[in-house]
């Protein structure tokens, strides 16, 4: 089928805002279909729809952090919850799974199995729950606690067990249609996570894509465009497809080069969902572009590339060859030297989160660096040829004489002294040592202290120097003795300063 541009959909329909009820309180009692009593312990999760809490078969005790079973509740006015109690009920029964399993000689399936479910009714308000097998972390936790990005080992091992599941659930005439790390957990037994195990969960949007018996056809509908989670969805879902096989493999593909580049190229303009559906459509035509966008230091990743370009190829109604992938993933693991494909060689979370902290502290101390010299130079005193010893008593005349202030800070920095002729009108003296004399004879501010070099008292005489007597700069054609005669009366009165200043 066409995997041309995308329609925009102007009249794409919006996703209904989630009803969610209010919580329940610690210790609720709830009944399921066979009247067995199930108790609830603390929430542990908020589904897009319902609540999620631990749940005990034992009432008379308190529900222990430790409990193996969890129950998600949702108002009877939610659909989701509805749709999931169905897909439990028909395919994912502890006998089918384990059947399957056996079958295909595998050490567990990453679907969960169906416990129980019932209703349960609070006040005027009426809900549905599912009792499920609690599970552990979800692998978005894990993938960001190691800065986004895992190795190659994990990414195949987890492709390996999501081709498993996602099999499964085709086998028995359903697709997911929202695979994505945030629905990925570690599986939970005795009392403790598995790290090498993962689940593929919530199958609120799942779909039947052969409800008579026979494939849906391939139909474009605006208004049904871009359902799911909008970085990882189909490219027939962007342009309002329904959900097939060939989608699952597709989303699931996005979400293995997500985990391997750390960020996929369209993930800069999420909200705009038309240019995140074209981008895709583009990638998917040109999939060496797309290997080359994730990964920019020209890393080998040739078993996604493989699996992309398969997919590509895959009719909409088509069977995927569940086989090849497996395979493909096995082979690149292979090649890794991973002798167990059970292993899943998940990170330990912060150890990539620290290394990025460290590099942004050290990028950012380099970019601190230029500001310390700017500051900090300690040529200024020498340069400028000023009498002070230390910054801090230029600080006080500079804050309280509006014209020193002006005057002085070029100097400050190491560039001579320009600004202070500049700022009156004078041209440039090019005599750093003879405008810093007269900037230390200045007349104070009165409250100024007497310790500082520019509270002594200058006859009226310097201001009427400074003003007229124009210091000719290079080229001038200024007599020279009467530069000199200026500078002589000048050093007078700052030697006479500098032996009646006290020490």
């Amino acid at each position: 089928m066409p995997r041309g541009k995308a329609r925009t959909a102007a009249t794409a329909r919006k996703p209904r805002a989630p009803n969610l009820p209010a919580p329940f309180v610690n210790g609720t009692i709830l009944k399921d279909l066979r009247k067995k009593e199930w108790k609830l312990g603390d929430e542990v999760g908020k589904g897009g729809f319902g609540l999620i809490y631990l749940a005990a078969e034992d009432v008379d005790s308190p529900v222990a952090q430790t409990a193996e079973h969890v129950i998600k509740i949702e108002p009877h006015s939610n659909g989701p919850l509805f749709c999931e109690l169905h897909f439990y009920q028909r395919v994912s029964k502890p006998e089918m799974i384990n059947a399957w399993a056996n079958s295909r000689k595998l050490k567990y399936l990453g679907v969960p199995k169906y416990i129980t479910h019932g209703n349960h009714t609070r006040g005027n308000e009426n809900f549905r729950f599912l009792v499920m097998p609690r599970f552990g972390t979800d692998l978005q936790k894990i993938f960001e606690g190691c800065g986004k990005q895992f190795s190659k080992e994990t990414v195949l091992a987890l492709g390996l067990r999501m081709v498993d599941a996602l099999e499964y659930l085709h086998e028995n005439g359903y697709v997911h249609a929202d695979i994505k790390a945030s629905n990925i957990l570690l599986g939970f037994d005795n009392k403790q996570e598995q790290q090498d195990q993962v689940y593929l969960v919530d199958y609120g949007l799942v779909l039947k894509y052969s409800p008579d018996g026979s494939h849906k056809e391939y139909k474009e509908d605006p208004r049904k465009a871009h359902d799911g989670t909008i970085e990882f969805t189909s490219t027939d879902a962007h342009k309002g497809v329904a959900p097939s096989r060939r989608g699952d493999m597709e989303i699931l593909a996005f979400c293995m080069l997500q985990w391997l580049c750390g960020k996929l190229p369209w993930e800069d303009k999420l909200l705009d969902k038309n240019y995140v559906a074209d981008s895709k459509i583009r990638y998917m035509e040109d999939i060496p572009a797309l290997m080359r966008a994730c990964f920019s230091k020209g890393e080998s990743h040739g078993e996604i590339s493989k699996f992309l370009t398969l997919i590509l190829k895959l009719g909409y109604e088509e069977k995927p060859d569940y086989n090849k992938y497996k395979t493909l993933f096995k082979d690149g693991l292979k090649k890794l030297g991973v002798k167990d494909e059970w292993k899943l060689h998940l990170p330990v979370a912060g150890t990539s989160a620290k290394k990025s902290v460290k590099r942004k502290s050290e990028e950012a101390s380099e970019c601190s660096t230029p500001k310390k010299k700017v500051r900090g130079t300690p040529k200024v005193a020498t340069t400028s040829g000023s009498l002070q010893h230390t910054p801090k008593p230029a600080a006080k005349p500079r804050q309280g004489t509006p014209q020193t202030a002006r005057g002085t800070p070029q100097r400050a920095r190491g560039r001579g002294t320009p600004q202070t002729a500049r700022g009156r009108g004078t041209p440039r003296t090019g005599t750093p040592r003879a405008t810093a004399s007269r900037a230390s004879i200045k007349s104070p501010m009165k409250g100024d202290s007497v310790n500082s070099p520019q509270t002594i008292k200058s006859p009226a005489k310097v201001q009427t120097v400074k003003s007229p007597v124009k210091s000719p700069s290079k080229g001038n054609n200024s007599k020279p003795s009467t530069r000199r005669k200026v500078k002589r009366s000048r050093a007078k009165k700052v030697d006479a300063w500098v032996q009646t200043s006290p020490r």
